[in-house]
């Protein structure tokens, strides 16, 4: 290993143990938020209420020392209250842009799916070209500008499914399940104390780790992690398999080929090796595809989940050697 990717894993480590400070018992999920932003990308992160889903987001802001705003999406939010507007000054007799909270670098989109279609798409823009076009003028965003969205998968009660081109945008699903006994022990014990997760990430125990200036350079070291060509062919048979799959009525598109290739290089990188393997691109495949699928009716109704479908697309494909 090289002394550049050394040191990409110890940056990626030392931002692991500071979020640890605070999420207890979610290394998957701390591992994928890491990927995530390593990789300059967006990510839809889902679980029950309780799970840590916001206060992991605001510990990444921490550790990423960037500008960071937080929206939280109700149904009667607009497109202008995220992007922003152009109001009239009396005084100057000017028009004068006051900015949305989309104008930062780290964006915490919370309870997403509580917003109406016209109001999560006006994400769109910002998400994919990193721009925003408020009455025909177009603001650049930060080049590192990045996007958290948190939702609940088992209420549907006031809430909204996202639009596919949206889902689509998200490099990944980070699912957040209950921990572990053990975990959640620990956790039952710091709340009676003065490491409290909460206490610990206001009262200034999580130290920036990484900060905007270092993004670019990590990236560039990042982009020097190896992946054969037999393994980018490998991602490529897993993605068009399924879009000709008999259980899945919408399989992924290019942009899922992309995010899985630069996914299984910054797994690489985050257990410090210099290559890629398949078992790197196995273990983000999941996450990767689970947002980008849908299972036809007729195996729904058989019980059969996405995940059981990725799980058969895996199964499948040959694996390289």
């Amino acid at each position: 290993m090289n002394a550049e990717v050394e040191r990409l894993r110890e940056v990626l480590v030392a931002a692991r143990g500071e979020i640890e400070k605070v999420i207890i018992g979610q290394q998957r999920a701390v591992d994928q938020a890491l990927i995530v932003i390593i990789t300059g990308h967006h990510a839809l992160v889902e679980g029950v209420p309780g799970v840590a889903k916001t206060l992991l987001v605001r510990t990444l802001a921490a550790v990423l020392g960037c500008e960071f705003s937080r929206i939280q999406f109700t149904p009667d939010l607009m497109p202008a209250d995220i992007t922003g507007t152009n109001v009239f000054n009396f005084k100057t007799g000017e028009f004068a842009l006051i900015r949305g909270p989309v104008f930062t670098t780290f964006l915490l989109a919370d309870e997403i799916n509580r917003a109406p279609a016209k109001t999560q798409s006006a994400l769109l823009q910002a998400m994919q070209e990193r721009t925003v076009t408020i009455d025909r003028d177009t603001h650049r965003l930060s080049p590192f500008f990045t996007v958290f969205a948190t939702q609940n998968p088992i209420e549907f009660e006031g809430t909204y499914p996202l639009p596919e081109a949206q889902m689509d945008r998200f490099m990944l699903k980070i699912a957040m399940a209950c921990p572990e006994r053990e975990d959640e022990l620990s956790l039952a014990r710091r709340t009676l104390g003065e490491e409290a997760p909460e206490t610990v990430l206001t009262g200034g125990g999580v130290r920036p780790v990484i900060r905007d200036g270092d993004l670019e350079g990590l990236r560039r070291i990042l982009s020097g992690i190896a992946v054969r060509d037999d393994l980018s062919a490998y991602v490529v048979e897993l993605v068009r398999r399924t879009r000709s799959h008999d259980t899945l009525l919408v399989g992924a598109g290019p942009r899922a080929t992309q995010a899985l290739l630069l996914a299984g290089r910054a797994k690489a990188a985050l257990e410090g090796r210099d290559f890629a393997t398949p078992d790197d691109v196995r273990g983000m495949a999941h996450a990767v595809l689970e947002h980008r699928l849908l299972v036809r009716p007729e195996y729904e109704i058989e019980g059969m989940g996405v995940r059981e479908v990725i799980d058969r697309v895996l199964a499948e494909v040959p694996v390289p050697r």
